[in-house]
């Protein structure tokens, strides 16, 4: 039988990269629901395609211009989609914090989450874990750093065993200019990513390396990870995806050409290997691969994002908001890209944290907080300018 399957985000890069997988086998899997944000042609032409049992659109408005069984639109689309009967596993492409309650809501009915989501885990990962474990579902991660600890850490041995864990960055275009250089990045610069391509917000954060501090938040929930456990290496070959090392020094890494499709196709067949789809790692084409440790003085989006973990509750909400509404502002040229990481830390230094255990509304209330204050910062900036 076929594994069928929800796109949550199927316009966007890790969506489309995902329809990719499903055409290669499509004796595999099936899609049957389909939820997208603005792209309403390129979602029309994938309704045309797939011809789901359920579309979801992200404004109301837009719903006349689709064409398909069942369309839907906003929060409650999303939702209907992630848990339709239907549906075995759900595939969480969208960005953003929209998909936290699709996710939570997809694991009470027990489907599969095959997750790409950063601010899902990021900001709710205390909540969309613990929900995990109790309702017995699976959580696959699609992104290529968790899929390879994924991997890595699936090779049988007692906890006590591990010593680190370590995710790898390309270091983004920056990597190698000099410090006064940054301040006259442009957008253009910024989106030009040596190795991967990706939306304009994930490129951007990894240029500053926010985006690898996000993900030692994601690594400390998705695996059970105290943070002094989870290390960053500049990796510039982006062919090694994360090392974990045992208290013996012996080391297991994960290795494969960068291409998103692969760590998709595995969370969609686990625990199968399918044939490759894609370019097969020739190590010796490849040559040399080198390591470096993080400069926080260029990066100090990295420490920001640990701090921000260990802190918790609201914390890494308000990182991500905070660092959402920075990055738009320096891609809008409302900001300079050294001020990105200036911005969020201004902003988590005025946050306090709500009492008691972490929820849904406390989630929402920090997100629409370290937005405005986000905003109400880069335009004091903007005025001082």
């Amino acid at each position: 039988m076929r594994t069928r399957v929800a796109v949550l985000g199927s316009t966007g890069s890790i969506g489309r990269q995902t329809l990719e997988v499903v055409d290669t086998y499509p004796d595999r899997f099936e899609v049957v629901a389909l939820a997208a944000g603005y792209n309403v042609a390129l979602l029309q032409s994938q309704i045309d395609r797939y011809r789901p049992l359920l579309v979801s659109v992200a404004r109301e408005e837009d719903r006349p211009r689709v064409h398909a069984r069942t369309v839907l639109a906003g929060e409650d689309g999303l939702i209907a989609a992630a848990t339709a009967p239907e549906v075995d596993l759900v595939v969480v492409a969208t960005s953003g914090h929209e998909a936290i309650r699709p996710t939570l809501a997809a694991i009470a009915a027990g489907k599969t989450i095959a997750l790409a989501n950063k601010e899902t885990i990021v900001c709710a990962g205390e909540l969309i874990m613990a929900e995990a474990r109790r309702r017995g579902v699976q959580i696959r991660p699609i992104d290529s750093e968790h899929s390879a600890l994924w991997q890595c850490l699936s090779v049988p041995h007692r906890r006590a065993e591990l010593a680190r864990v370590t995710l790898t960055a390309s270091g983004g275009p920056f990597r190698d200019a000099p410090l006064e250089r940054l301040e006259q990045v442009t957008a253009t610069e910024a989106l030009a990513h040596p190795i991967w391509k990706m939306g304009s917000k994930i490129t951007v954060d990894s240029a500053t390396l926010m985006n690898k501090g996000l993900e030692i938040i994601e690594a400390h929930w998705l695996f059970d990870l105290p943070f002094e456990q989870i290390d960053v290496l500049i990796h510039p070959q982006s062919i090694v995806h994360a090392l974990v090392t045992f208290r013996d020094g012996s080391v297991l890494a994960q290795l494969a050409c960068p291409d998103m499709r692969l760590p998709i196709q595995y969370a969609l067949a686990y625990p199968e290997r399918l044939p490759a789809t894609c370019q097969q790692l020739d190590l010796a084409a490849v040559g040399k691969l080198e390591f470096h440790p993080p400069d926080l003085d260029r990066f100090p989006a990295l420490q920001l994002a640990r701090e921000a973990g260990q802190a918790g509750s609201t914390y890494p909400t308000v990182l991500s908001s905070a660092d959402e509404v920075a990055v738009a502002a320096f891609l809008h040229g409302e900001l300079r890209f050294t001020d990105i990481p200036g911005v969020v830390r201004d902003v988590l230094e005025r946050h306090q944290a709500p009492s008691g255990p972490l929820t849904l509304e406390h989630i929402a209330e920090a997100d629409a907080w370290a937005r405005a204050e986000a905003r109400r910062r880069i335009e004091q900036a903007r005025l001082v300018r």
